[in-house]
C-alpha cells in the first residue's frame, strides 16, 4: 500500500479530484499529517468518514520504524526498519542555529567510496520520497522539536535517486507541509556530473555540497571510484556550469586521511584546484571505523591544512565533531546490526 509521505500536495489534490472531492482537502490532509502529526487517519476530524476510509484503502501513515537510537552530546544517531526490513540511517545534530538531520536516499550505495561504511554494503534499492520524509518525521516526534535544516548526505548517493530526491525536497519546502526552507536544505554528491547539470535547472534555491576527498585524479581515484568516470575536470566543468545558472555558492567536502590527502602539498593542490570559484570548503576528521583501514588525520596536519587554504582567501571551515562515541559514521550503525 502507497505511503502517504510519497504524495507532493499537487498529487494529493488530483487524488481528491479523482475520488470526486474537493482539492482543498489536500491542504486539511496535509495539516493533519505535517503539522498535527497524525499517526491514524481516524484523528482526522474535519473530513467525513467516507473520505477517511477511502485514504485507509489507499495509503498508510509511514512506513518507517525507528528500532535503535544512539546518544551522544548534541547528536543523535537513529536507525530504521523499512517495510522490507531493509535498515537505514539517521542522524541528528544539535547547532546554535537549529536542529539539522542528516537523511538516506538509498538502502546501500553503490559509490563504492574507500573511506565509507555505506559503501562497503551495497545498494539494495532507492528510498522512496516518502521514506526520507519519515525520517524526519520520526526524529522530530522523539525529540519533540522541529528540525529546520536538511541534509542529504547519510546511506546512498541521492543523484542516484534523482526523480526521488528532488520530489522529498518539493514535499518538504512546501509551506502547508515542513515548510523547510530551500536554503536550509543540501544535497550532497560524490560527482555524478549528468545529475549536477540537471539540478542546475532544478527551481528551487537548494545548497550543492560536493563530496570532494582529494585534490586530484591520482588520489581520488584510489579512494572513489566515481572519479574514473567523471574526473575532477570534468566535474569542475560542470560546477561552474552550475554556479552560472544558479549563482549558488558550492560547499567541497573534504575528509581529511593520514598519509592519504592531508599533506601540505595536498593543500596547496586544493587550493590550486578551486581558486576562483565561489566555493567553502569543510574539512572533516574522519571518523574512524573498525571495518576499514584508514585513519584520521593528526590533528596539527588539519590545522596546517587549514592554514594554507584560509591564507589563501578561500572559505574553509573544520567540521565540528559530533558522535565521537556512538556509531556516528555514515553507514556505522547499520552495519554492525547487519554484521551480527
Amino acid at each position: 500500500m502507497k505511503n502517504i509521505y510519497d504524495l507532493t500536495i499537487e498529487e494529493l489534490e488530483q487524488y481528491f479530484i479523482s475520488i470526486d472531492e474537493k482539492k482543498f482537502k489536500a491542504i486539511q490532509l496535509y495539516t493533519w499529517l505535517y503539522d498535527k502529526k497524525i499517526k491514524e487517519f481516524e484523528e482526522i476530524t474535519d473530513i467525513k468518514k467516507s473520505i477517511i476510509e477511502k485514504l485507509k484503502n489507499d495509503f498508510v501513515i509511514g512506513n518507517i520504524k525507528k528500532i535503535k537510537v544512539e546518544k551522544d552530546i548534541e547528536v543523535n544517531k537513529y536507525l530504521f526498519s523499512l517495510c522490507d526490513n531493509t535498515l537505514v540511517e539517521s542522524v541528528l545534530m544539535r547547532h546554535d542555529y537549529g536542529n539539522s538531520i542528516c537523511v538516506s536516499s538509498q538502502v546501500g550505495c553503490n559509490m563504492g567510496c574507500k573511506f565509507c561504511e555505506s559503501g562497503r554494503l551495497k545498494k539494495v534499492r532507492d528510498l522512496s520520497s516518502g521514506e526520507i520524509v519519515n525520517q524526519i518525521i520520526e526524529v522530530e516526534e522523539d525529540i519533540n522539536e522541529k528540525i529546520t535544516h536538511i541534509v542529504i548526505m547519510g546511506i546512498g548517493e541521492p543523484f542516484d535517486n534523482y526523480e526521488n530526491i528532488t520530489k522529498f525536497i518539493k514535499i518538504i519546502n512546501n509551506p502547508k507541509g515542513l515548510s523547510i526552507g530551500s536554503r536550509h536544505i543540501t544535497v550532497s554528491t560524490a560527482g555524478i556530473v549528468p545529475k549536477i547539470l540537471e539540478f542546475a535547472k532544478f527551481p528551487y534555491q537548494v545548497n550543492l555540497a560536493i563530496s570532494l576527498h582529494a585534490p586530484n585524479n591520482e588520489i581520488r581515484n584510489k579512494i572513489m571510484p566515481i572519479n574514473k568516470v567523471y574526473p575532477i575536470e570534468m566535474l569542475l566543468d560542470a560546477l561552474k556550469i552550475y554556479y552560472n545558472c544558479t549563482k549558488r555558492r558550492i560547499t567541497f567536502e573534504y575528509i581529511m586521511l593520514d598519509e592519504i590527502n592531508d599533506s601540505v602539498e595536498n593543500a596547496k593542490q586544493l587550493v590550486s584546484l578551486l581558486k576562483g570559484l565561489n566555493c567553502y570548503v569543510n574539512l572533516i576528521p574522519y571518523n574512524e571505523t573498525n571495518n576499514i583501514d584508514y585513519k584520521r588525520s593528526k590533528k596539527n596536519k588539519i590545522l596546517e591544512f587549514y592554514d594554507i587554504i584560509k591564507k589563501n582567501n578561500i572559505n574553509v571551515t573544520i567540521r565540528r565533531e559530533f558522535g565521537t562515541n556512538i556509531s556516528a559514521a555514515c553507514g556505522q550503525l547499520r552495519s554492525k546490526r547487519e554484521d551480527l
